[in-house]
């Protein structure tokens, strides 16, 4: 493939993933864009479950999918190596496109938060979490998460190569602070409608299904290290008073993706 090609297409990814995720903020958030998630007219219960949750599985199952090592394999004999993440990349953002676009709002209210501190607490937690998301995918290589680093690489002819297992800040306390993060945006909100918590709760299962594949991909990637420490490494929430002196000063290094 053409390396301006193969780079070209790899910035624009990289552009609609991020004008994605910036939406995605605003989208739960229930601020600063034209649809939000509970914006717009309601319509029958049944039919609004229905496109909402076929929304929500199809991301679940897009995203979980083309992440898997057999589905590389064989995708990467149609699309060149160099731009397999940004085609992930780009499938993912255009499912979250369409979420935002055809997204069914109900709104009857599971919970509201009258409390003016009560409810700053949980906007605070709200942004907190979308702020926890974005610096975990800087301590994995965010750049390299979202398939600019490896359109880079092709069009400089340097050859890409996996990270190596490493455990930056926060993954020697927890095995996983970019979905601790997820699930802080999902939930944190002062007044969560029957939709938004259709959606905290679906994509909350998702990551809670997508983990093991994960994980298990990631062990037959870097085998004995990573699974000595997801061993001894909780998932969500660190151990108190537990410093772990493996975890104090890895000496191998891997992303985590």
């Amino acid at each position: 493939m053409n390396r301006f090609l193969a780079f070209g297409f790899g910035v624009v990814s990289y552009a609609v993933f991020f004008a994605s995720f910036l939406y995605l903020v605003g989208f739960l958030g229930n601020v600063a864009v034209p649809k939000s998630i509970d914006a717009g007219e309601a319509t029958a219960l049944g039919g609004a479950l229905l496109v909402d949750t076929a929304l929500l599985l199809l991301f679940g199952v897009q995203h979980s999918v083309m992440a898997r090592p057999r589905f590389k394999a064989w995708w990467t004999r149609i699309v060149p190596h160099a731009i397999e993440r940004s085609t992930y990349v780009l499938a993912s953002s255009a499912v979250l496109v369409a979420t935002y676009a055809l997204w069914q709002p109900i709104a009857a209210p599971v919970w509201s938060v009258a409390n003016p501190i009560g409810a700053s607490v949980l906007t605070g937690l709200f942004f907190a979490g979308v702020g926890l998301v974005l610096y975990s995918t800087f301590l994995i290589d965010h750049f390299d998460l979202f398939g600019l680093r490896q359109v880079v690489l092709y069009f400089r002819n340097r050859e890409y190569r996996d990270r190596h297992f490493k455990l930056p800040l926060l993954y020697r306390l927890i095995r996983h602070p970019l979905y601790v993060g997820w699930i802080i945006t999902f939930w944190a909100t002062p007044v969560m409608s029957a939709g938004h918590f259709l959606f905290a709760l679906v994509m909350t299962g998702y990551i809670l299904v997508a983990i093991p594949m994960e994980e298990r991909d990631l062990a037959n990637v870097h085998g004995e290290p990573y699974r000595r420490w997801r061993e001894r490494t909780p998932a969500f929430v660190p151990r108190v008073g537990a410093r772990n002196p493996e975890n104090a000063a890895p000496p191998i290094a891997a992303q985590l993706n």
